[in-house]
């Protein structure tokens, strides 16, 4: 079975790739758990943090947003103790931060999946040219970060907000040659791009 090539260095990278990463999602809580995951990742690998998942389910109460949003001083010394964890009390706070503004967005549009899948349409989206050159952002990551910004959300600019994306299913950034892409092709609403 053909798959991504950046998957196959190591297990964990290729169990997220065959059972989550691109396929359309639409579940807040799993949205909040990739987003804080995001935002831990910024300056470091997307393994470490596979790596560290357990850890970050275990300081943050399974990714709740709700409960995340009322953490106080002791909870962030608590977490900045546990073993394993990025010790960035900058990415704690704004991972608290983005859960409060987070609940926001779920009380003005219904839930988050709505607000961020109203920007492809409801659809996933497929770059043509992207299959042929690495991308790091785009006017479409642009457009929601800048939002996201506006909205005082941190650690989210336009390079990590297309992570989200890619993650989330909202663009399709499997090689063609991957058995995942054309299972993405054949399943959900798709709309092809140059």
């Amino acid at each position: 079975m053909t798959k991504c090539a950046w998957c196959q260095s190591d297990t964990l990278s290729e169990t997220y790739h065959d059972e989550e990463w691109g396929i359309p999602l639409h579940d807040d809580h799993k949205h909040f758990e990739y987003l804080m995951m995001e935002v831990m990742q910024c300056g470091l690998s997307w393994t470490l943090m596979l790596k560290k998942r357990e850890t970050f389910r275990q300081c943050f109460d399974n990714f709740d947003y709700d409960k995340i949003a009322v953490y106080n001083e002791k909870k962030i010394a608590d977490i900045m103790q546990t073993d394993n964890m990025n010790k960035s009390e900058r990415k704690i706070r704004a991972i608290i931060n983005n859960a409060i503004l987070y609940k926001q967005i779920i009380d003005e549009f219904g839930t988050f999946d709505k607000f961020l899948w109203d920007y492809s349409g409801h659809k996933t989206i497929v770059y043509k040219s992207r299959q042929k050159t690495h991308v790091a952002s785009n006017d479409l990551s642009e457009q929601v970060s800048k939002e996201l910004k506006r909205r005082r959300f941190k650690y989210l600019g336009a390079i990590t907000v297309y992570v989200h994306l890619q993650a989330c299913g909202i663009i399709n950034d499997h090689e063609e040659t991957c058995f995942r892409y054309q299972y993405i092709m054949d399943h959900f609403p798709v709309e092809v791009k140059e």
